[in-house]
């Protein structure tokens, strides 16, 4: 059973609310939006607000970011925590478990682990010498919370997340960071991945929903979007609504342009 039961706006919006996000159309016609299952996709143009939403929901529910910096520390993210004071979030159980991801933040939080990774060994290698004329039991005391942060790092992580391809580390990052019992916030996560790696990503979930976990992500990707009995939601609508795979306009037009590419680029 999902945790994350609906949202809804606390108050509806007064009519001199101004300025973005209160701006976008899809934020002023939002009414209730349920999450019946656990997985539940927001697609639509750019522009639409599925990422203001979902950066909303975020903010609202106070995840731990994979990023360089968290939600509520991040100064582009000011007017999405604005909005997220504005919804009501209802819960069948509150889980603390989880994260939020954008993939554009995602070199952000290589070079972040990255930091860390050189800050320890620097550490250690600082103790060495400051050690150096004392028993090797007592250097490594002095060693061990460095030397195991750096452990635990490593195993989560891989020795350097900048030695695989982008969606090689994405898909690492997801298999060391997806527990039972967690709240995922996803973000396009489809941008570094190749068609195979987005059916990784398919099977990564899949694995997770008898464990308990939610996904609630907004993507552009026809792959993606096939998810066996996921709730999507069009933010191609105002209020957003719930659609079915076959009724989206992404799948109609990847599906009409793989079918006869020529047809589509003899026009362009």
């Amino acid at each position: 059973m999902p945790f994350l039961h609906s949202i809804a706006p606390k108050a509806p919006l007064r009519d001199d609310t101004r300025g973005f996000p209160f701006s976008v159309p899809v934020v002023r016609a939002l009414e209730s939006l349920e999450f019946p299952t656990a997985v539940t996709f927001f697609v639509g143009e750019n522009g639409s607000g599925k990422s203001t939403l979902l950066e909303a929901l975020a903010a609202a529910i106070g995840l731990p970011t994979v990023g360089s910096e968290a939600v509520r520390d991040d100064g582009t993210l000011a007017a999405q925590r604005a909005l997220a004071k504005h919804l009501r979030l209802s819960w069948t159980r509150r889980t603390h478990k989880g994260f939020f991801l954008r993939a554009e933040d995602f070199f952000g939080f290589t070079k972040y682990v990255a930091r860390l990774r050189a800050e320890f060994r620097t550490r250690l290698a600082e103790l060495d010498v400051e050690y150096a004329d004392r028993t090797a039991w007592a250097r490594g005391l002095a060693k061990g919370p460095a030397a195991n942060s750096l452990a635990h790092l490593e195993r989560r992580y891989g020795v350097d997340l900048d030695a695989n391809s982008h969606g090689e580390s994405f898909l690492k990052l997801f298999q060391s960071r997806f527990v039972p019992g967690g709240l995922y916030l996803l973000d396009e996560p489809e941008a570094p991945l190749s068609p195979q790696s987005q059916l990784g990503l398919i099977a990564m979930l899949k694995d997770m929903l008898p464990q308990d976990a939610q996904f609630i992500i907004a993507t552009h990707s026809p792959i993606l979007l096939a998810f066996p009995n996921a709730t999507i939601y069009t933010f191609d609508d105002q209020p957003p609504k719930r659609v079915e795979f076959e009724e989206l306009e992404h799948v109609r037009l990847t599906r009409d342009f793989l079918n006869d590419p020529e047809a589509f680029l003899r026009h362009l």
